[in-house]
């Protein structure tokens, strides 16, 4: 069975959608095989691999609908170097879901029973999440082994961590008691700023070894790429964005007991 890892942070604008797209791409250019799932009814990280959320007519909410299999819904996603990750994508109608999905019997268990039902020979299923509470993100934090948790280096970003980790601490009692936080990756993070680095020490002094070494910085072309439909490695594989996207993708697979061919991408 695949690692699947919802990434998630009530707090919106920390990097979330963009971790996803890149550390999906990072791990597969290290040669795993990689299951986004876009549960963001925003559908930025549909849009950012270029797909035309107009012309979708297959998507995860027609899946979490029961109207169609969760195979039925991918779309295949070329990257450089011949490497490829599979996307199930997201369209607004998702925007309505909580809704549509109020009156179903174990309805917390929909997306955990889609992938059960239909998913094999994947190394990491990636759960874009949305940036708040709702039937869609717990449905994610059901379906999760673990959880990645983008910090953007910035003045609140304790307090909403906290606020999320109350969250966690609900799902886990009720309904998810082997779900794990992965760990807490810090963004936008910026070594001339006083405030990045105070933050960045408190977050490590409290969640201690669930802190990922791999820091995200705050990078132009991480902020660009989105706009041209690609992911930092097909946009700007030199940068230090796209740099450190890799060494996160290679962390991420060494904590998991995996391996992985040394390379450069370029």
């Amino acid at each position: 069975m695949p690692k699947t890892i919802a990434i998630v942070n009530q707090k919106g604008g920390v990097g979330k959608t963009t971790t996803v797209i890149n550390l999906a791409a990072g791990l597969s250019l290290l040669g795993k095989k990689i299951l986004i799932l876009d549960l963001d009814p925003q559908g930025n990280s549909t849009s950012g691999f270029g797909i035309d959320k107009s012309l979708i007519t297959k998507s995860i909410y027609n899946v979490l609908l029961n109207e169609i299999d969760l195979k039925e819904s991918f779309k295949t996603i070329e990257l450089k170097e011949n490497k490829k990750l599979t996307l199930s994508p997201s369209v607004g109608d998702l925007s309505g879901a909580d809704i549509e999905l109020s009156g179903i019997e174990d309805r917390e268990w929909i997306l955990k029973k889609a992938i059960i039902d239909n998913i094999g020979g994947y190394d990491f299923i990636l759960i874009d999440c949305p940036p708040s509470l709702s039937l869609l993100t717990i449905n994610a934090f059901t379906a999760a082994d673990s959880l990645l948790i983008p910090v953007q280096c910035e003045f609140f970003a304790m307090e909403g961590l906290a606020q999320l980790n109350k969250t966690i601490e609900l799902i886990i009692n009720r309904l998810n008691p082997s779900l794990e936080i992965e760990g807490l990756l810090l963004t936008m993070y910026d070594t001339r700023n006083n405030i990045c680095k105070t933050v960045a020490s408190e977050v490590k002094e409290f969640f201690k070894d669930k802190v990922l070494k791999t820091l995200i910085p705050k990078n132009v072309k991480l902020a660009e790429s989105p706009s041209f439909g690609k992911c930092i490695f097909d946009y700007d594989d030199s940068c230090l964005g796209a740099t450190s996207y890799l060494e996160l993708s290679k962390e991420l697979i060494s904590r998991n007991g995996g391996t992985f061919i040394e390379k450069i991408i370029r």
